[in-house]
C-alpha cells in the first residue's frame, strides 16, 4: 500500500476515534473563548485574527493538495471541492472582518493552536478524500445525492451565516463586550441557531460525498458543538434568569 494511501486510511480511522474523545472533552471542558471567556489559558489574540489564523489552513493548505489529486480536473471533484471552499472562505474571511467591528475578549492562542491542527488535519482528509481516492467511475448515484447533499448544505449555511451576523450585530448595537438574547430567525426555537445551521452543512457534505472521511467530519461537528451548545444554553439560563424564553432547546428545533 502507498505511504500516502496508508497515512490517509489510519487518519480516517483516527477521525473517527476522535469525535466520542471531543464530545466527553467539550462536555466538560467548555474553550474559554467568546461569553465562556476566562483566565489561566496563556496570552491571547484578538478574535478576528484567531479566526483567520486557525481557519486559514482550509483556504491554502486545501489548495496547495488539491492539485496533487489523480482528481484533479474531474467536474464532480471541483464542484465538492468548490463546496468546501464557499463555506471556509466566508469562516476565514469574511466572518473575522466583521469581528474587527467591535471590541470583544481575547482569544487564546493555546486554543487557536489546537484549531489550527485540526483544520490543517481535517483539510487533508477532505481534499484527499474528494481529488484523489473517491470513485467517481463507479459512483452511479453520485449526481443524485450530490443534489440532495448540496441543497441541505446552502440551507444549513444560510442558517449558519444568518445567525452569526445575527449575534455580530448584537454585539455591535451594544456596549463593552455584554451579551443580550438574540430573537429572530431559528432563535426564536434554540440557543444556538449558527451552530445547528453548521450542523446541518456537514450533514449535507456528507451526503454529497458519499463517503467515511465526509460522515467523520459531520460526526465531529456535532461532537464539538453539541457539548458547545449545552454550555451555551445553560450561559443564557443562567445570566437572564426568567427573561430567558424557557421553551427554547439548545441546538435542535423541537428535540435537543
Amino acid at each position: 500500500m502507498p505511504l500516502d494511501e496508508t497515512f490517509f486510511h489510519y487518519s480516517v480511522i483516527t477521525f473517527f476515534i476522535l469525535s466520542p474523545v471531543t464530545f466527553i472533552s467539550c462536555r466538560y471542558i467548555t474553550a474559554p473563548y467568546g461569553k465562556h471567556h476566562r483566565k489561566g489559558w496563556g496570552p491571547t489574540l484578538p478574535p478576528s485574527l484567531a479566526w483567520f489564523f486557525m481557519e486559514s489552513p482550509t483556504l491554502w493548505f486545501t489548495l496547495i493538495l488539491y492539485p496533487l489529486g489523480q482528481h484533479y480536473s474531474n467536474p464532480k471533484s471541483i464542484l465538492l471541492i468548490s463546496t468546501f471552499l464557499l463555506h471556509y472562505i466566508h469562516r476565514t474571511i469574511i466572518y473575522p472582518l466583521r469581528l474587527r467591528r467591535k471590541p470583544t475578549n481575547g482569544y487564546p492562542i493555546s486554543v487557536a493552536g489546537i484549531a489550527f491542527g485540526y483544520n490543517l488535519f481535517n483539510s487533508y482528509l477532505q481534499t484527499r478524500g474528494v481529488s484523489h481516492y473517491a470513485d467517481y467511475a463507479n459512483d452511479y448515484c453520485f449526481w443524485w445525492r450530490f443534489c440532495c447533499g448540496f441543497v441541505v448544505f446552502i440551507i444549513g449555511m444560510f442558517v449558519n451565516v444568518k445567525s452569526d451576523m445575527m449575534l455580530v450585530r448584537l454585539k455591535e448595537e451594544g456596549s463593552g463586550v455584554g451579551y443580550k438574547i438574540p430573537f429572530g430567525g431559528l432563535f426564536e426555537y434554540v440557543s444556538c441557531a449558527n451552530y445547528f445551521g453548521e450542523i446541518v452543512e456537514w450533514l449535507g457534505w456528507s451526503l454529497m460525498t458519499g463517503s467515511s472521511v465526509g460522515f467523520g467530519f459531520f460526526l465531529y461537528t456535532c461532537a464539538n458543538l453539541v457539548p458547545r451548545a449545552r454550555a451555551n444554553h445553560i450561559w443564557y439560563l443562567e445570566k437572564f434568569g426568567e427573561d430567558y424564553p424557557k421553551e427554547r432547546k439548545i441546538v435542535i428545533p423541537f428535540l435537543y
